[in-house]
């Protein structure tokens, strides 16, 4: 696949799909099975043709999940150090510094040393490092995972931000997808190892091609359904645990699949009517403007939705509607 310049592209996926690895090949940090990497026209991994272009020579910039900052030099120092390898002479080592702490907004801070930072300033130190030399590309390996929720929020909104301002190209690596809707040009879903889809984020929202991408991507709840008829003639999809759905579109080649709906999607009814689904709540989370369920519908099918009515409580016996479905055809 292909990543274009100035782009902001997220890899997203369970732990242990890969996603670490990939970055890593990118960096030149491991080397892959098979296959070819090219930064920007130059072939930096090939071991069919016996290429391999060490990490100090990808013009690469990389920040690690644990920000990899020495504790024994200050902030000045950490950043500098990719270009006092590089031999770049002292007076524009100062400016290029000073420079990268201005746009991570820690400037004034170039004396301290790291355990006198809080997580997100070590965070910002990391990636002003990482800039320092004017990477073609930009790698990010889970950033924001030892931050705290509403540091999180900020940083993830920084990051984005500082890519702007300078217009590198990002490659970003997280395990949630909100994090990676919210900042993503594109984004690549990754399941053990294989690319499941890749898209602007509301395509893989908005239109996903199978089961997982539409699992993973939001709260989705995923249900097998089957081909069926009413008593009164009409065509219906049954769920395993024998519930019949009606008013669902379909199409009328198929036979058996799984339905995907979306937690908001999922329409709490004053009483039954003809296309209702009964359930049975089992738990209940407030957040405020809303609730967040989870409705036994039978069969050891729990139905997960989001609702404003906010009264209601464990075992409070409903009937559902879905608003909005997604179809995927397994037959």
């Amino acid at each position: 696949m292909d990543i274009g310049e100035g782009e902001f592209f997220s890899i997203v996926g369970p732990s242990g799909c890969g996603k670490s690895t990939l970055l890593r090949c990118l960096a030149g940090l491991e080397v892959p099975d098979s296959g070819e990497i090219m930064i920007g026209d130059e072939l930096v991994t090939s071991l069919k043709k016996n290429i391999f272009v060490s990490a100090d020579k990808r013009h690469v910039g990389m920040v690690f999940q644990n920000y990899a900052l020495w504790p024994h030099m200050t902030v000045f120092q950490n950043v500098s150090f990719p270009l006092e390898l590089a031999k770049v002479k002292r007076n524009e080592i100062v400016d290029r510094v000073n420079d990268q702490l201005t746009l991570v907004s820690l400037e004034g801070m170039g004396e301290r040393y790291p355990h006198q930072l809080s997580g997100g300033q070590q965070q910002r130190v990391a990636l002003a490092r990482a800039l320092v030399a004017k990477p073609h590309v930009l790698l990010l390996d889970e950033p924001l995972s030892n931050l705290d929720t509403k540091l999180r929020e900020t940083m993830k909104f920084e990051i984005k931000s500082v890519q702007e301002k300078t217009g590198i190209t990002v490659v970003y690596v997280t395990h949630d997808q909100e994090e990676a809707m919210a900042i993503s040009d594109r984004i690549m879903i990754l399941n053990q190892g294989t690319v499941r889809q890749v898209g602007a984020p509301r395509e893989l929202y908005e239109n996903p091609q199978d089961p997982f991408t539409a699992g993973f991507i939001g709260v989705t709840n995923l249900m097998s359904v089957k081909r069926g008829v009413t008593d009164d003639g009409r065509v219906s999809f049954n769920l395993e645990n024998g519930q019949v759905l009606k008013g669902v579109s379909i199409p009328e080649s198929s036979e058996k699949g799984v339905l995907a709906v979306r937690a908001e999607d999922v329409e709490v009814l004053q009483g039954r009517e003809d296309e209702s689904l009964m359930g049975v709540i089992t738990r209940v989370a407030y957040q405020g403007h809303e609730i967040d369920c989870l409705v036994d519908v039978g069969g050891g099918q729990v139905l997960r939705l989001r609702t404003p009515i906010i009264s209601l409580k464990a075992k409070d016996r409903i009937y559902l509607k879905f608003k909005k479905t997604i179809f995927f055809q397994t037959a």
